[in-house]
């Protein structure tokens, strides 16, 4: 049966026996001179009209040169080709693979692999089609153990010309259109194929080599300028009817000033140095930055990931440019990807296995673009997600998008320290789980940072229940402050009226605060200690006898005015109070508490005995005036007393 190339034809494979280039080798190695000895825009436009009409060899001798002799396209390029280099590959099946098909995937991958000749020195040399529009490597194969395996051969584009259609590349030889390449021969890699037009236009030197053009004129001007930056004019001056041989002696003696400092001339002659101020002098350079941008913009799409002048570069900015650079990346590997499965995977698979007809279903190589996200982002974001209820998120996307591998195996793995063990029970959902069934993130309760603690809540509700009450009292006070002529008469007043404000309810409220914050603290001791709340009440020991109701002594000191009088101390008695907390007893493990808070009578008893002493004050009469201020309500919130002489 016959084996068929990529394109459905027949192939011989009696011409895989020497490289087509074997007999023709001689012809091509011809002496070669350097295409940029003695360049002008003329003969550049000569070289490029005959490249359009298909003789390729003293334009790509000139694209050659181009990349050898300036350093600015040999970095660039450089750049540009081995960014492919380092991207990592893979040999994937066709859609819905047969074993047949995944094991010659897998035969391939190994081939390339464990080759001698490396698959990253192929890519680079194709790489080079970027410049001169196409590049062509030539297969030598041979049987090593059974197996036909091939080398790699790069040959240059000076052996290669165009048909009469100039659209089919062919190799040259003594013919007017050379000889067209075999099949199963070459790898030959054309990137240009989105852009219409001739082969030979193909290539991003046909553009560079204009700015190459002018730098190369700017460079060399500038080379003349710097021999003579800041040197003085020094001009020699003849008399009328000198002789050829005294103007000779004349330029003679100005040559020898120009370089030794010294000269003789005769005494008739003169000579008059002018000094030059020189401006402009960065013209020069400025025509090479501006080729030099040009050039990075050809070829990689931007010049901040190239060079940066610090007026408008900005990290945002390069961002962006590098962006670019990716996306010429990608289009790059995608371009390569399919020359190498066309003229090399295809190949290996048709001269081995066999069983293969076509590109359909013909294994493919794939360059890794993607990129690592960042993994700050993913680990705020992610937690994120999962607590807004996106618990379907895969751990394999996870890994994939940050590049972390899996473990494999037994393989060590990180992991958070661990934390004491909570004895609760399983459930049967988590008992039966399994790392496997947990492969997607799920959403975990987590305690708030914001949340209120227990306590305060408890002091918050105390004091919004209690504020009306609180209120009445300030109010009561405030009037009596309103009414109050002085402040003797004011104290007076609060202290009649401390019996007598009505405090039961405020008195009732705060006895349920301290009973309930009690029984909070009792279950919470209760919790801790892991006991069922019956046993934790059966191990409470008995409430002491109620102790004997306390005496307090308060005594109030005032800072007073002369003429007010030294008020007496005030003693207050408070009874016990007495609190009786009933528990019910309830099946475990739940407990009600009922607290009956009986608050009790209070009694004030207000001694005030002020004996003034006699005072005999001669004033002039006076007038006393009270200025009040009340807020929106009617309350009073300041008074005033002004005294005038009347």
């Amino acid at each position: 049966m016959a084996i068929l190339d990529q394109f459905g034809q027949p192939i011989r494979t009696g011409d895989l026996a020497e490289p087509q280039t074997a007999r023709i080798g001689p012809w091509l190695h011809r002496t070669l001179e350097p295409a940029l000895t003695g360049l002008t825009p003329g003969r550049l436009s000569a070289a490029l009209r005959a490249a359009d009409e298909g003789n390729l060899l003293e334009q790509h001798r000139l694209f050659a040169d181009m990349e050898g002799r300036d350093a600015h396209i040999a970095a660039e390029m450089g750049k540009r080709k081995n960014s492919l280099i380092g991207l990592d590959w893979d040999i994937v099946p066709p859609r819905n693979a047969t074993p047949a098909e995944e094991a010659a995937a897998e035969w391939v991958e190994e081939v390339l692999e464990d080759a001698l000749d490396p698959l990253e020195d192929l890519i680079a040399f194709l790489m080079e089609a970027i410049g001169h529009g196409f590049a062509c490597a030539e297969l030598d194969w041979k049987k090593q153990g059974g197996e036909w395996l091939p080398t790699y051969h790069p040959r240059p584009q000076e052996w290669f010309c165009l048909d009469a259609t100039r659209s089919e590349l062919r190799l040259s030889n003594t013919s007017a259109e050379g000889e067209a390449l075999r099949s199963f021969g070459w790898v030959w890699h054309v990137p240009g194929k989105a852009k219409t037009g001739y082969m030979g236009r193909m290539g991003l030197y046909r553009a560079i080599v204009w700015p190459f053009l002018y730098k190369a004129y700017a460079i060399g001007d500038f080379a003349e300028f710097l021999e003579t930056y800041g040197l003085p004019i020094i001009t020699g001056k003849y008399f009328s009817g000198a002789s050829d041989d005294e103007k000779s002696s004349l330029l003679r003696a100005v040559s020898a000033l120009g370089h030794d400092a010294r000269a003789i001339m005769p005494q008739e002659m003169t000579i008059e140095i002018d000094k030059v101020s020189a401006h402009g002098d960065d013209l020069h350079l400025r025509m090479v930055d501006w080729a030099d941008k040009s050039i990075s913009k050809l070829v990689l799409g931007g010049t901040l990931t190239s060079q940066a002048d610090g007026k408008t570069s900005t990290n945002a900015l390069g961002n962006v440019h590098n962006e670019v650079r990716h996306d010429i990346l990608m289009a790059d590997a995608r371009q390569i990807a399919a020359t190498l499965t066309r003229d090399l995977i295809y190949p290996l698979i048709a001269l081995n296995l066999g069983g293969i007809d076509s590109l359909r279903r013909c294994p493919r190589l794939v360059f890794d673009t993607s990129e690592a996200e960042d993994v700050a982002i993913f680990a705020d974001a992610l937690p994120k997600l999962v607590g807004a209820g996106m618990n379907t998120i895969p751990l394999a996307w996870v890994h994939e998008k940050l590049k972390i591998p899996q473990a494999e195996g037994k393989e060590p793995v990180l992991g958070m320290p661990a934390t004491p063990a909570k004895t609760e029970a399983k459930t049967p959902s988590t008992a039966t789980a399994t790392p496997t069934d947990k492969a997607a993130l799920s959403a975990q309760p987590a305690i708030s940072a914001s949340a209120t603690p227990p306590d305060i809540a408890l002091a918050d509700q105390l004091a919004t229940t209690a504020q009306p009450l609180m209120d009445d009292l300030i109010g009561a006070v405030s009037k009596m402050v309103s009414s109050a002529n002085d402040l003797q008469i004011l104290q007076t007043m609060l202290l009649n009226a401390y019996g007598d404000l009505d405090t039961e309810e405020l008195t009732n409220l705060m006895a349920a605060a301290f009973a309930l914050a009690e029984l909070k603290g009792m279950a919470t001791v209760i919790k801790e200690a892991g006991l069922p709340p019956v046993a934790a009440l059966a191990a409470v020991s008995p409430a002491p006898p109620p102790a004997p109701a306390p005496v307090f002594n308060l005594n109030a000191q005032f800072l007073m005015p002369e003429g007010f009088g030294v008020p007496a101390p005030v003693t207050v008695n408070v009874p016990g109070t007495v609190v009786n907390v009933e528990v019910p007893e309830q099946p475990a493990p739940v407990v009600n508490f009922s607290a009956e808070v009986t608050p009790p009578a209070v009694n004030v008893s207000v001694t005030n005995d002020v004996q003034p002493a006699a005072v005999s004050v001669n004033l002039p009469a006076r007038k006393t005036e009270t200025v009040v201020d009340r807020d929106d309500q009617g309350n009073i919130t300041r008074a005033t007393q002004i005294e005038t002489d009347i």
